[in-house]
């Protein structure tokens, strides 16, 4: 194996085990369908949730994300999301999901 392969499949290791150590970090987080989502912050007392939307092409998606019950929800939606009045949003830049 070369130099540059070696190095490659380093750089792969040292990327999974990035992702490993961001899931512990983080905890279980429950991909939900966005009306599942809605229910979730409908059971919280004063939810509060992480907003981010991307382009891509002609699209928007929507990426919500809250904490409920010490486990972290996350939905993604082509549309807005009709949230709880009671609900508080803060805005990022971007919401990243280990995969």
């Amino acid at each position: 194996m070369g130099a540059a392969a070696g190095g490659a499949a380093g750089g792969a290791a040292v990327a999974a085990a990035a992702i490993a150590n961001a899931i512990k970090a983080s905890g279980a987080i429950v991909k939900l369908e966005p009306q599942e989502f809605i229910r979730i912050l409908n059971k919280a007392e004063n939810p509060l949730i992480v907003y981010a939307y991307s382009k891509v092409f002609f699209s928007i998606k929507h990426k919500y994300l809250t904490s409920y019950r010490g486990l972290f929800f996350y939905a993604e939606s082509s549309t807005p999301l009709s949230l709880p009045g009671r609900t508080e949003k803060v805005v990022a830049k971007n919401i990243w999901i280990p995969s």
